[in-house]
């Protein structure tokens, strides 16, 4: 018998980002074992069907009755997290769920309190802490290289051409789960210090037609930290050239930057110019981050000890972004203080 036994993992929703998660685990993640996905669409079958998976289950309440589960991959519409990270935790599952966890600061507050009480791991999928060049601009920060951090900015674009059906995406998308990125970016670059002011400016600009029925596709929000650092965060739903994430941090010592767009570091140099592959989904520019959060959330579970990624962190970005939405609404500079005060009353 097995010294170290597989940590089993099952998958709560077979969509595309669930059906990324799915393949790495079940193929790429040393010591994990997916062993069971819950979707009631037809992915479910096919997904599992691919990946030699023989447990397909329509709803999360047969997959959280497994005993040989022990910790779920929460990747459905975001809306839906808390909910099904409570039901997990009840059920003595270790959690990892797609940002964001919560799309208000008391159901983040609910989740953070379920995972606790049970005793589970909660990890939340802020894939670009783990994405090399994050990780090695933290490291360097870590080490003093940057000194007292001034100017962050931190950059999604998602490819384009956009193609989405703006009734389709509800209010607040641009902020919830699109900075909502670069928002934890910002805090993991600017370690040790709280965010305390946010504004933000949001328009629709790649489908103005949209506007009325509350679509916003294009964001900047500048975030205000109590160490004086001043950071930026910009989106846009549609970059032609493919999906672009940055980030910079400038300091009293020298700056770092992460991210690239290119899907290789190989450049073509031709009759026509020179040129690069760019990537056109965050799957392929950032697969190795999510295989990286993966191994963690794993490699925590086998050894009792907090996620690196905590529902702390997810609450600070939420709070960020919950704080944009408003100044985006009303043209003011909104404190997070005044948000949280909200929740405690």
């Amino acid at each position: 018998m097995s010294l170290n036994p597989p940590v089993r993992l099952a998958l709560v929703g077979a969509g595309r980002i669930g059906s990324n998660h799915a393949e790495l685990v079940a193929r790429h993640v040393p010591g994990a074992e997916l062993v069971a996905v819950a979707d009631p669409t037809p992915n479910a079958e096919r997904l599992a069907a691919d990946l030699g998976v023989a447990v397909v289950e329509r709803s999360v309440e047969a997959v959280l009755a497994q005993p040989d589960v022990d910790g779920v991959l929460i990747t459905t519409p975001a809306r839906t997290h808390t909910d099904l990270v409570l039901q997990a935790a009840a059920a003595g599952k270790h959690v990892f769920v797609e940002k964001p966890m919560a799309v208000t600061l008391a159901d983040a507050d609910r989740a953070i309190a379920a995972a606790r009480d049970a005793g589970v791991v909660l990890q939340v999928g802020f894939n670009r802490r783990f994405a090399p060049g994050w990780a090695a601009a933290r490291a360097a920060i870590d080490a003093g290289k940057v000194g007292a951090p001034q100017l962050l900015r931190s950059v999604t674009r998602d490819p384009g051409p956009f193609s989405a059906d703006p009734g389709q995406i509800p209010p607040g998308t641009i902020f919830l789960e699109t900075l909502i990125h670069d928002f934890d970016a910002l805090c993991f670059l600017n370690p040790g210090a709280r965010p305390l002011r946010v504004t933000a400016l949001a328009d629709a600009l790649i489908r103005p037609d949209a506007k009325h029925s509350g679509h916003l596709d294009t964001a900047v929000v500048t975030v205000e930290f109590d160490n004086g650092a001043i950071a930026t965060a910009e989106a846009s739903f549609s970059a032609l050239y493919g999906y672009d994430v940055r980030a910079e941090v400038f300091g009293s010592g020298g700056m770092v930057t992460a991210g690239d767009g290119r899907a290789s570091d190989m450049t073509y140099y031709g009759p026509d110019g020179i040129g690069i592959d760019t990537a056109r989904r965050d799957t392929e520019l950032l697969r190795d981050a999510y295989l990286a959060e993966f191994v963690a959330f794993t490699s925590a579970i086998r050894s009792g000890t907090p996620a690196p990624v905590t529902g702390e962190d997810a609450r600070t970005a939420l709070s960020v972004a919950l704080a944009a939405i408003r100044s985006a609404s009303t043209g003011a500079a909104v404190k997070l203080a005044d948000i949280a005060l909200e929740v405690a009353s």
